[in-house]
Order: structure tokens, then C-alpha cells, then sequence
């Protein structure tokens, strides 16, 4: 049964009208109008934006600053009106756009979340109803009847925080709150998105944590100078959002300067057979093209698609090469203490300095299968326990081209 559509943004473009010039007068404004001069210009910031969310989808959204993101959230919260297009809503929905907005510092906590409900659309008696669950998770038991003038600014980041995730809506939107708080904190609030995803509830989030991105989200669209540049799978997403940023750092300030490439032709060949069973091994060779004189190295994941978490991740930069031409490696590894898995290889590859120059996109992540097959003493005893589920078998083979 195909899941029911909860928000649908068809074609919604939206511009700002930004002053070119100060009227100090009515009557300057007048002789402006007449002589054609209209005193300001239109800044574009969406431009025909269209998808939809379904009901159970954590929908991320990501993109530079500036980009449109959050004028995009705000047209969907029906706090913006767009000039063109239409946004569709089907069910109730809880708009966190900023931290702390609608709040009174000469109110006490409590009254503050009655407020902040209300301006959400909750009754009293809903308020009630979640307001201890609301305490519970700030964790400011001892605080609620003290003004919020006196809170510190992380106790008041973390109510305003717990009254969105709490005013329990069918639509979550939250923009750029995922390092609310402090440690312990955002422990919590992990186990709470992991929670709200395995419940299958709709969140919309907005981002510039690309972990976040591949770890809660099931689609993701990148929004680029008011268009939709890349969307579908959070990992694509993610990774040509992160290629951009570099992308952009190295091209300097020269807005007009043609994008450089500087890896091309990556290609990942599963040498394995796709189907296999625990303890049989994986092999698989990565190759590419360095076009500039310059250090590059591989970075790869192994990926639970079901549960989408790591099951293991090399980010090290033991064979750091240099020089231009073909790079080619290969390396083979042994699955152990796993079973009825379905994994996919994810692999970048990155220069000197961790940044990510070119990656795998999802047309060219090979898909591991691991059938089910009782585990014996022996697998279990031969895990190596410096790389989790994965055992080494021979580590790196470099070959040169």
C-alpha cells in the first residue's frame, strides 16, 4: 500500500523586493514612480520547487547558506506566501524554524510552554497533557516557576527545544537544531530521532550536518542558487553537497571561474560474488584518474541498508598517493557475526586535507548480500575486535597503474 502524500510543494518560486535606494519623502517616492525608477530590486530566492514528502518520510533538506532553505521551511509553515506555485498540507504540523521564538523572558518556564503551545496551535488541555513529558526531557524540573530571564541560554535552548519535539503534531519541521544543548543533551535528542524515525513519523529537517543527513534521513533534496539541484537518495545528497563545498573553496572568490575537476573516471568493481554467506569474503577494487599533481587517498563505508548505520568505516590515510594519473586499489575483508544483511559500499575519495573530491553515486555502490547461516564458535572466536563486524584479511593492496 503506497503511503499517503503529507506535504506537496508544486512549482513554488518566491522573490524579496530588496531597497536600491532611502525615500525620505513621499513625494520623491512619487517622482521615482513617474520617472520609472522603482527604488529597489527583486532578489530570486526559490525558484519552481517542486516534490513531496509521504507519511513516515524524514525528509532532509540541504544546502549553502543563503541558498533558500529556510525560506523554503517558512512557505511550508504558511509564515511566507510564495509569488508563484502552491504548498499542500495533510495533517497537523510543528514548525521549530528558530530556537526560542515566542518566548517571554519575564515569564517563568511554565508559563512559557503554555505560551509556546498555544502560538502552536495546542489547546490548554493538549498542553497539559505533555506538558510533564515536556519537563521530563529539559530536564529543568527544579526551574519551571523561575522567570526564563534567569535561565542560561543552554537551559533555554533546551525548553524550547522540548516543547517542539513534544507537541506531538503529525508533521515535524525543525531547522538547524540538531546541536542544541550539551553533550548528554544531544544524546538524547539522537535516541529521539532514531526513535521518531523507527516510528515512521514525517520530519522535515534542514541541515548542514551531513553525518545527520545520512543517519536519519530517507530522502534529501540539495538546493543550490533557488534550485533543486540533486535529489533522492540522502547519501547522493549529502555527497554532492559536501563535492560542492570543496568545490567552491578551491575555486577561491572568483564567482565566475568554470568549476575545476580534479578526480575523474572513479569506478568501484565488486570482485566478489554479491550473495554470500558470514565469514566469506568481500573483495572489491576501486579505481581513478588524478588530473592535477596533488595527494589524494580513499576513504570507504560499509552500509546496513535496512537499519541505514555504518557497519564499518575507514577514513585513514594510509595510502596516501600523489601524483597525477590512474590510482587503482583493492582490498578484501571478511563479514563476521552477521547475518540477513543487505550492505552497500560507499566510497570517496579525498586529498590531503579530508576533503572530499569525488565519491561513488548510487548508480555505481556495489550491493553486498548476506544470507542467513548459523554462526559457530569459530567465526565468533576469530573476530577481530580493533575493526567490529569486519576481520582484515591482508588490509590495503596498492597497485599502481
Amino acid at each position: 500500500m503506497s503511503k499517503k502524500i503529507v506535504v506537496s510543494v508544486d512549482n513554488v518560486s518566491k522573490f524579496f523586493k530588496l531597497p536600491t535606494e532611502s525615500t525620505q519623502s513621499l513625494r520623491t517616492a512619487l517622482v521615482n514612480r513617474f520617472k520609472g525608477i522603482k527604488g529597489y530590486r527583486k532578489q530570486h530566492v526559490l525558484k519552481d520547487i517542486s516534490f513531496q514528502v509521504k507519511e513516515g518520510d524524514f525528509f532532509g533538506i540541504v544546502g549553502r547558506n543563503g541558498s533558500g532553505k529556510s525560506t523554503l521551511l517558512k512557505i511550508i509553515s504558511q509564515i511566507y506566501m510564495p509569488e508563484q506555485g502552491s504548498v499542500a498540507i495533510n495533517g497537523k504540523m510543528v514548525s521549530f524554524i528558530e530556537l526560542g521564538v515566542g518566548f517571554n523572558p519575564e515569564l517563568t518556564g511554565r508559563e512559557n510552554v503554555y505560551l509556546n503551545g498555544a502560538m502552536l496551535g495546542f489547546t490548554t488541555e493538549e498542553v497539559d497533557a505533555m506538558y510533564r513529558d515536556i519537563v521530563d526531557f529539559a530536564e529543568l524540573h527544579d526551574f519551571m516557576n523561575q522567570k526564563l530571564k534567569n535561565y542560561s541560554s543552554g537551559m533555554q535552548v533546551r525548553l524550547a527545544f522540548s516543547v517542539a519535539i513534544k507537541a506531538e503534531g503529525d508533521i515535524l519541521i525543525l531547522d538547524e537544531v540538531l546541536a542544541v544543548g550539551d553533550e548528554a543533551f544531544q544524546r538524547k535528542c539522537n535516541d529521539y530521532f532514531l526513535e521518531r524515525k523507527a516510528g515512521g513519523k514525517t520530519t522535515i529537517l534542514v541541515t548542514h550536518d551531513m553525518g545527520a543527513v545520512k543517519k536519519y534521513c530517507n530522502k534529501a533534496i540539495l538546493i543550490d542558487n533557488g534550485f533543486i539541484k540533486a535529489f533522492g537518495e540522502p547519501d547522493d545528497v549529502a555527497n554532492q553537497y559536501s563535492l560542492d563545498n570543496v568545490t567552491k573553496s578551491i575555486q577561491g572568490s572568483e564567482e565566475e571561474q568554470e568549476e575545476e575537476i580534479l578526480v575523474d573516471n572513479l569506478r568501484v568493481k565488486l570482485l566478489s560474488e554479491t550473495k554470500i554467506t558470514p565469514g566469506s569474503p568481500v573483495e572489491f577494487e576501486i579505481t581513478y584518474d588524478v588530473l592535477r599533481d596533488m595527494p589524494t587517498y580513499i576513504a570507504f563505508s560499509i552500509t546496513d541498508i535496512d537499519r541505514n548505520i555504518w557497519i564499518y568505516n575507514d577514513n585513514s590515510m594510509d595510502n596516501l598517493t600523489s601524483g597525477k594519473g590512474r590510482k587503482r586499489f583493492r582490498y578484501s575483508c571478511r563479514l563476521l557475526n552477521v547475518n540477513d544483511l543487505k550492505l552497500k559500499l560507499q566510497v570517496s575519495v579525498r586529498d590531503k586535507d579530508e576533503n572530499m573530491i569525488a565519491f561513488s553515486n548510487n548508480d555505481n555502490t556495489p550491493i553486498i548480500l548476506v544470507n542467513r547461516r548459523d554462526i559457530s564458535k569459530d567465526d565468533i572466536s576469530a573476530k577481530d575486535s580493533s575493526t567490529g563486524l569486519l576481520q582484515r584479511n591482508g588490509g590495503w593492496e596498492f597497485l599502481e597503474a
